[in-house]
């Protein structure tokens, strides 16, 4: 017993030892040196979060001088990167979507900034649903969506459809540019409805948002847009350096319009085009059933299966329907 407390006697003022010698090579640092040699994950977010250049969105002064604006930037700065794997999700899915959001904002003459708007709204899941019923990459209700000429319906819902929905979300966007004269508040509306902003703007007298009290979503929507810019705009002083094939690629397909006087199992547009059903309804998640459903739809089909698809679709679907033509059913009566 005496020598097994000897050992654990001797143990412990071997670690005492150690920890003081650590910890006084910490301290014979001069202060200038301390946060290089003795750094800490604390310290590294400090001056992760620290912005030395004038900011902006969309062209309009993000009024940083202002204490509670700094204070509110900073907050969604570290929420975000305390989340490394939604921003290494982002930095990898931006790869594949976000040059189509930048080429339709340069066709319309739209601000650059508002792709991170489609960050903010869902990471780029295809299948994100919020609490309130808003549905896919830009989160639409029901109704506006249906207002900016997506259908949502038991057969198809378009909100799920990247192309289609960014299409209708630039647009929706751009008239609430319109409405309120500044893409900060056209932002915030995109999250709170245009109507309550409005109501909100004429009781407090005031069109600057910085300055606005709203929703706490809404208070904290554009911020978080914000730094969901600072970071990707510049992924390796947050320590994401990510090479091209760390990316995802873009994604790659052809058009096709089908037209159908009844419903079509998708099996059969797969096979039509080389394919398996999941790749057809990867590529077409705006289509929520098993089949395509009566009626001219477009859809995408992977490149390789577009040569002599239609040739392929005919026939496949002339044996499908001669094969449902021949089956019989007989329903026996039993005799009692």
């Amino acid at each position: 017993m005496k020598k097994y407390c000897h050992l654990n006697d001797l143990l412990q003022i071997s670690l005492l030892a150690i920890l003081i010698l650590a910890t006084n090579n910490c301290s014979m640092a001069s202060s200038a040196q301390r946060p290089a040699a003795c750094p800490t994950s604390g310290q590294a977010l400090i001056e992760a979060i620290k912005i030395h250049e004038p900011l902006t969105f969309c062209g309009e002064q993000v009024p940083l001088k202002e204490d509670d604006v700094m204070e509110r930037l900073e907050r969604e700065l570290l929420i975000c990167l305390d989340n490394s794997d939604d921003i290494i999700i982002w930095l990898k899915r931006a790869n594949r979507y976000l040059s189509y959001v930048e080429k339709t904002l340069l066709n319309n003459s739209m601000p650059d900034d508002l792709k991170y708007i489609v960050i903010a709204e869902s990471s780029l899941r295809t299948h994100a649903v919020s609490g309130k019923g808003a549905v896919g990459y830009w989160q639409f209700i029901e109704s506006t969506a249906a207002k900016y000429g997506l259908t949502v319906n038991k057969d198809i819902d378009e909100r799920r459809n990247f192309f289609l929905s960014t299409q209708a979300a630039l647009r929706y966007l751009k008239d609430l540019y319109g409405i309120f004269g500044s893409w900060t508040l056209a932002a915030a509306a995109y999250n709170m409805g245009e109507d309550g902003l409005k109501t909100e703007i004429l009781i407090q007298g005031t069109n600057n948002f910085y300055q606005l009290y709203l929703y706490q979503e809404t208070q904290r929507y554009i911020f978080r847009i914000l730094a969901i810019k600072i970071i990707l705009s510049n992924p390796g002083k947050y320590g994401y350096l990510l090479t091209g094939d760390d990316l995802y690629k873009p994604l790659e397909f052809t058009q096709t319009t089908i037209t159908a006087n009844q419903p079509v199992p998708l099996s059969i547009v797969a096979q039509a085009a080389k394919t398996h059903f999941k790749a057809i309804k990867e590529l077409n998640p705006q289509l929520r059933n098993y089949y395509l459903p009566t009626g001219s739809f477009t859809i995408y089909l992977p490149r390789d299966g577009a040569i002599g698809f239609s040739e392929r679709y005919e026939n496949l679907l002339s044996a499908w329907f001669k094969e449902k033509k021949e089956r019989i059913y007989v329903v026996q009566e039993e005799t009692i």
